[in-house]
Order: C-alpha cells, then sequence, then structure tokens
C-alpha cells in the first residue's frame, strides 16, 4: 500500500494522453474499444480539447513516481430535482494494472469527493460495470451506496 502523501491527483495535461489512452486500452472488460492505434490518437486529442475548454469538466491523473498510473473525469450537472442543486459524477475511473490494490483508486475518490464537498455539491454519483464486482465492493468500501440501475444504448 503506497502513502497517500506519495500520490499527487492532479488535472491531466495534453502531455498525458498516450499514458491516458493506454490505460483505457488495456482495459478489456471495459469494451469501449480504446486503442493505442496511431489512427485514433487524433480522436483522443479531440475528446481532450472538449472536456478541457468545458467549465463543467474536468480530467484528473494520479501520479506515483512521475508517472500516471490511474485517471477519472468529473461533470458537474444541475437539475431541478433536488430543489435545482448539483451533483458531481464520476466517470472513467482506472488504475494501471500493476498497482491496483496500493490506494491509488481510493486516493483518487477521496480527492473527488473533497472537490465535491468543497463546490458545495448536493453528492456523489458513479456508475460501474455491472460485471466488476471487485471496484463494486471497492466503492461500497467508501462510502458509496448502490441505489439505482442504469441503462445504455449504443449509438455507434
Amino acid at each position: 500500500m503506497l502513502e497517500s502523501s506519495d500520490i499527487l491527483v492532479r488535472e491531466a495535461r495534453k502531455d498525458d494522453l498516450p499514458a491516458l489512452v493506454a490505460l483505457f486500452a488495456a482495459d478489456a472488460l471495459g469494451g469501449h474499444g480504446d486503442t493505442t492505434e496511431p489512427a485514433a490518437f487524433p480522436d483522443y486529442a479531440r475528446a481532450f480539447a472538449v472536456i478541457e475548454a468545458s467549465p463543467d469538466q474536468t480530467l484528473y491523473v494520479a501520479e506515483y513516481g512521475g508517472e500516471v498510473v490511474g485517471t477519472f473525469q468529473t461533470m458537474v450537472t444541475t437539475s431541478l430535482t433536488g430543489r435545482g442543486s448539483s451533483a458531481m459524477i464520476i466517470e472513467a475511473v482506472q488504475t494501471r494494472a500493476d498497482m491496483r490494490g496500493q490506494g491509488i483508486g481510493a486516493a483518487m475518490i477521496e480527492f473527488a469527493i473533497a472537490e465535491a464537498k468543497g463546490r458545495g455539491l448536493r453528492l456523489v454519483q458513479l456508475t460501474s460495470n455491472a460485471l466488476r464486482k471487485d471496484a463494486h465492493r471497492f466503492y461500497e468500501r467508501l462510502g458509496f451506496k448502490p441505489s439505482h440501475l442504469g441503462f445504455k444504448m449504443a449509438l455507434k
């Protein structure tokens, strides 16, 4: 287990893209079609630019020893429910396979929760692939409660 002080969580920079793409491409369970093929890199660069330009989205990395070892993205949404309150959605949580179980995921999620609290948000929510039972136990250990059933429809 790493010391949390050894893990740096910061906003992602464009030069982090190769490491981030490698994290997502290594995730066989996610099934998102991510790849490290050079021809796909412009797609990732376009998405990074959209996220970077958005006031409501932030892409983060976790660094250990100067290397990117994890990532997650947050989005803040405001709805009429909850008397017009805002919530943080945490998405795309990944820890490099050889670094799992070292406290990196916990450091990232705790960082996101602290950000949400600091902004006075009503809640923090996330979704997780139904097959990721270890991840579900991890999120529950951090205080998340399973409360909703999610649905998706692929359009491409």
